[in-house]
C-alpha cells in the first residue's frame, strides 16, 4: 500500500477495507472461538474479564501461532511459492486441536475462497494451488484474497488480526454480553497489542511457531457439548 499515486494508494485501502469488513459474507459472525464456553463456565463474566481474555489470546496464542503461519501464507502467495504455502496451510490445519476450531477454519477458509474466485481475484496459478491444498483453511484463503486484492503483506496481516479481535469483540457483545461502549473501549484498548503481534509473526523463527492452548482447546471441547449455544465454536 506504500507508494504509488494518490488513487492507488487509495484504491488500495479500499480493497484492504472490503478485505477486512465484517460484511464479508463468510460467516464470521456465527463463531466464538470458545469464548461462549468460557462465559457459560464464569470465567468471563464482564468487560474486564471478556478483555483480559481475548487480549490473553492475542498475545498468547495469535500472535505465537496463527499470525506467523499466516504471515508466511502471505509471503508464499505473494511469492509464488506454492509448496511452501501447502505446507503451512497443513501444518494450521493440523494445529486445530478440536472438532469445532477445525471446521470453522476450513469452513470460512473454503467459504472466502469461493468469494475470491466469484471475484476473480485469483489467477491460475493460485486456483491450482487452492485446489491442491484443500481443504483451505482460513488464513491461506485470506492470503490468497490479499494478493488478489494487491494488499502488501504487512497492511494484510493488520487485517487479519483486527478481524480477528473485532470478531472476538462481536461474539463478547453476544455472549457476555457487553453494550457498545465498553466494545469500543475494548477494542481501542486491546488494538494496542496488534503492532507487537505483528513484530512477533515476522520476526519468530519457523521452529519456534507454536499452537500449544491448552486452555483454549479445553474451552473449545467444552463448548461441543454445551447445553445451549449462540455460536458454532
Amino acid at each position: 500500500m506504500d507508494g504509488g499515486s494518490p488513487f492507488e494508494s487509495g484504491l488500495a485501502l479500499l480493497r484492504l477495507l472490503q478485505l477486512a469488513s465484517p460484511s464479508l459474507p463468510i460467516g464470521g459472525f456465527s463463531y466464538s472461538q470458545a469464548l461462549e464456553s468460557v462465559v457459560d463456565q464464569g470465567t468471563v463474566h464482564d468487560a474486564a474479564s471478556a478483555a483480559a481474555r481475548i487480549g490473553d489470546v492475542l498475545d498468547l496464542v495469535i500472535a505465537e501461532g496463527e499470525a506467523p503461519v499466516a504471515w508466511r501464507l502471505l509471503d508464499s502467495a505473494a511469492a509464488c511459492d506454492w509448496r511452501r504455502f501447502e505446507q503451512w496451510n497443513a501444518w494450521f490445519r493440523a494445529s486445530r486441536e478440536t472438532a469445532e476450531l477445525r471446521a470453522e477454519t476450513e469452513q470460512m477458509g473454503g467459504s472466502l475462497a469461493r468469494l475470491a474466485s466469484d471475484l476473480d481475484l485469483l489467477d491460475a496459478a493460485a486456483l491450482e494451488a487452492a485446489r491442491r491444498c484443500a481443504p483451505l483453511t482460513l488464513p491461506a484463503s485470506f492470503a490468497l484474497a490479499a494478493c488478489g486484492f494487491r494488499i502488501a503483506g504487512v497492511p494484510a496481516l493488520t487485517a487479519y488480526l483486527w478481524v480477528w479481535l473485532e470478531n472476538q469483540t462481536m461474539a463478547a457483545i453476544k455472549s457476555v454480553p457487553l453494550g457498545q461502549l465498553a466494545a469500543q473501549r475494548l477494542l481501542k484498548d486491546l488494538a494496542t497489542r496488534i503492532p507487537p503481534a505483528l513484530v512477533r509473526a515476522r520476526t519468530i523463527l519457523d521452529g519456534e511457531i507454536t499452537s500449544f492452548a491448552p486452555g483454549l482447546a479445553l474451552a473449545s471441547a467444552r463448548h461441543e457439548t454445551q447445553y445451549s449455544r449462540l455460536f458454532r465454536s
